[in-house]
């Protein structure tokens, strides 16, 4: 059965916008957390970590925008996993925010989801966006999650470095205990 495009109540915006709103959180709750949440403009980068800033950008804004007119397939096995998937992420999204804003920004964060993620938000944007085209059975936005998930995997490694730099040894150590995206914490 073809979907019809068309704007409504019961469409994939309805996931989407978790993200509008944890913005909205960090900018009006903590203008330094707003600052930390961007690298600096001075932080160099190469030609593929530029490309897939942009490119990841521009993928996250098609989906945003695609999902206004993307129905959700509401009860179709479709939907119920792609709930799950969206739930997972927006838990794991809530308690990094949290944790984030929580934290002095020339801190490291290590609390809360930060113990077994080094990039908790990447993880949960993923499972959100995958979750979103899941819900709503549109191959066109698990794609879109999937160039999403590489285009951030290359900013977490730039964010690696550039706390590798600010941080040093903390970070070091942080990094040695702590999986990139998610896992269970080593001890050392």
């Amino acid at each position: 059965m073809p979907v019809a495009f068309k704007i409504g109540l019961w469409n994939a915006w309805v996931f989407m916008c978790v993200f509008l709103l944890q913005m909205l959180a960090i900018f009006l709750i903590d203008k330094r957390a707003w600052e930390r949440s961007h690298l600096p403009k001075e932080v160099k980068r190469n030609k593929l970590e530029i490309n897939a800033g942009i490119i990841g950008n521009i993928a996250w804004l098609l989906a945003m925008i695609y999902s206004i007119f993307l129905p959700l397939r509401l009860g179709t096995i479709w939907f119920y996993v792609g709930f799950s998937f969206f739930m997972v992420g927006s838990i794991f999204l809530i308690i990094a925010t949290y944790n984030f804003i929580t934290t002095p920004a020339d801190i490291l964060i290590t609390k809360g989801v930060y113990k077994i993620s080094r990039h908790p938000m990447y993880f949960a944007t993923f499972f959100i966006c995958l979750g979103s085209g899941m819900a709503s059975k549109s191959w066109l936005f698990m794609f879109f999650s999937l160039i999403m998930a590489f285009c951030f995997y290359q900013e977490a490694l730039l964010e690696e470095k550039y706390c590798l730099n600010r941080y040093g040894s903390d970070y070091q150590e942080y990094k040695k205990r702590t999986p990139r995206l998610i896992g269970i914490p080593r001890k050392y």
